[in-house]
Parts: structure tokens; C-alpha cells; sequence
């Protein structure tokens, strides 16, 4: 039988740590670290601050957590399209249309990888789960560029983590400096053909450039 908690409700501890884990990733990306606040997640979660440290050790835990299961969602994503079940080409496309797709519908995530820049990824350095986490997208990625070379589809051998790179650092631009970039060249990023013409721009040029 569910045990309850001080605010008179039923405790279901995954449920709560959910619950808490979604309240915090808006808190963190909002404010940053040094700005969220754990009385306001304690608030909106209808928890204790308290039980946030039982679950999660610290502001920095918690933080941390958010991070983690920020990447993990992504990765999960990934690993659900079974890549090695397509043809080179259309997998590498399908995967760059998820990594875009996931950070247009995911501002949070980008702010969060800039807060963590910012702080020269201190935190994410005591985090063996995002190492680990990160591991699959290279080898995914290795793993088309292989075949594709070998079936000669693609001509150059590429290195997978440059790969990665090329296709992060498009589709995170997009939203990391959306407001800056529109600001200054009067072009709304969210506009839907806009959105259409790059994911498509994106997966031409890494398709192109490893057919040259």
C-alpha cells in the first residue's frame, strides 16, 4: 500500500521523481543553475524541498539528473528508429530529421547544453551516464558511414564524431540563436516552410559531403 507523503497525498516515488524531474528542467533552462530555485520546484511539484534533496542529494543532483535524463531521452529516440534496418543514406536522413525535430520541439534541451557551456561543462564531467549515454549516437553513426563506404554510396571516410558534430551544430544553432539570428536578419526560424527547407538543407549537405 502507497505510503503518504506530507502534503496528504498518495507517494508514488517514480511518479514523484518524474514530476519533479519535469518542474526542474523548465526551472533550470529558465533561470540556470544559480538562478532556479528549489522552493519553486518544491511548490509547483506540490513536494517538500526536502524530499527533493532525499531524492536527488542537492540543487547540483538535481540539476544533474535533469541533464542526464535530458540526453537520455534523445538517445532513446534515436535507438527506436533501428538505423540498421535502412539503407545508408536514408538512415543517416532519418536520423538527422529526428536530431532536428527533437531540438525544434525541445528549447529546453538547448538551453540547458548552453547553461552547461557555460559552466565549462563542470557538472556534466561527474556524469558517467552521459558519457556513456553519448556512446551510442557515434556508434550509430560509425556504423552507417561503414556500410555506406563500403557499399560505395558515400566516397569519403568520414569521422563519425565530425559527423555528429556537423549535424548538432545546425540543428542546436537553430534554436540556441533563433532569437538573435531573427532579430537581425528579420527571419522567423519557427516559420513551418523555413523549418521544412532546413531540415532538408541539413541532410543535403551531410549527404553531399560524404558523396564528394
Amino acid at each position: 500500500m502507497a505510503e503518504r507523503g506530507e502534503n496528504g497525498r498518495k507517494n508514488d516515488p517514480e511518479q514523484t521523481k518524474e514530476d519533479i524531474l519535469l518542474v526542474a528542467t523548465q526551472e533550470f533552462s529558465t533561470h540556470g543553475l544559480a538562478g532556479a530555485r528549489v522552493d519553486s520546484i518544491a511548490e509547483k511539484t506540490r513536494t517538500s524541498k526536502r524530499m527533493i534533496y532525499y531524492y536527488f542529494g542537492s540543487k547540483e543532483g538535481l540539476y544533474l539528473a535533469v541533464l542526464e535524463q535530458s540526453y537520455r531521452k534523445i538517445r532513446s529516440l534515436e535507438s527506436d528508429l533501428h538505423l540498421s534496418n535502412l539503407e545508408p543514406e536514408e538512415a543517416l536522413r532519418t536520423l538527422i530529421s529526428t536530431t532536428f525535430d527533437h531540438d525544434e520541439a525541445n528549447p529546453d534541451f538547448v538551453r540547458l547544453v548552453s547553461i552547461e557551456n557555460i559552466h565549462h561543462a563542470a557538472h556534466m564531467l561527474r556524469s558517467e551516464a552521459i558519457r556513456d549515454l553519448n556512446v551510442s549516437v557515434i556508434e550509430t553513426i560509425a556504423g552507417i558511414l561503414e556500410r555506406g563506404f563500403d557499399q560505395g554510396i558515400f566516397r569519403r571516410k568520414a569521422d563519425p564524431i565530425d559527423i555528429h558534430m556537423m549535424i548538432s551544430a545546425f540543428c542546436f544553432f537553430r534554436v540556441s540563436n533563433r532569437y538573435t539570428f531573427g532579430t537581425i536578419f528579420r527571419r522567423n526560424l519557427s516559420d513551418c516552410d523555413t523549418i521544412e527547407r532546413h531540415r532538408g538543407m541539413i541532410a543535403d549537405a551531410v549527404v553531399s559531403y560524404l558523396k564528394s
